[in-house]
């Protein structure tokens, strides 16, 4: 009975996943998507568009990482992506919020979340590559589709879009070759300005 008590007050707590905003916004433009959308929608992606990947992956390894990642931000807030002077303590932040937030679990799964968080943000396995590809392609996705409502907003160019995002290569070059397609229509479309 404790192990499930501790894991029903863990579901309880992440609901505060749904009260932490990203800058993007919905593609009907109506409002900023929050953090669990954005898990919710990555975890979609990662079985849709396994087949675009090169190396083979564990798909409910990287369904696990896409849908645990951002939970730090529940303390840590969402960190925007852009914002150079907000990513300087962004790791300090999140792993602070990791500790308490994993430590709420039995130890077991304690561990297993604390692993897949990091090795999510290590980017160095074929899974972490690939959740990591579809956490910067899910934006990239949401920005031109909502014509570039937050790119606007913030005055991003493509140079920083394409250096943000340009990992997305070593995962799936086919992947990249469509964003970079789609960047370009962006700036075409006047979603995305060129040049700093």
């Amino acid at each position: 009975m404790d192990k499930l008590k501790q894991q029903i007050s863990f579901i309880v707590e992440i609901d505060k996943l749904k009260n932490i905003f990203r800058q993007s916004y919905l593609t009907d433009k109506s409002r900023h998507e929050n953090d669990a959308e954005h898990s919710w929608h990555l975890a979609i992606m990662a079985f849709l568009l396994a087949g675009h990947v090169d190396e083979g992956i564990d798909i409910l390894k990287v369904i696990k990482m896409v849908l645990m990642h951002d939970l730090v931000e529940i303390d840590a807030g969402d960190t925007y992506c852009y914002d150079e002077k907000a990513k300087q303590d962004k790791r300090e932040r999140e792993e602070k919020c990791a500790e308490r937030i994993f430590k709420m679990l039995p130890e077991e799964q304690c561990r297993e979340m604390y692993e897949l968080w990091e090795e999510f943000e290590r980017m160095e396995t074929a899974e972490a590559k690939y959740a990591a590809a579809l956490d910067r392609l899910q934006p990239v996705l949401l920005n031109y589709f909502s014509e570039g409502k937050s790119w606007k907003e913030h005055g991003i160019c493509i140079e920083q879009v394409i250096e943000r995002n340009s990992g997305i290569k070593n995962c799936s070059p086919k992947l990249w070759k469509f964003v970079e397609e789609l960047l370009h229509d962006a700036v075409k479309k006047g979603y995305l300005k060129e040049g700093y």
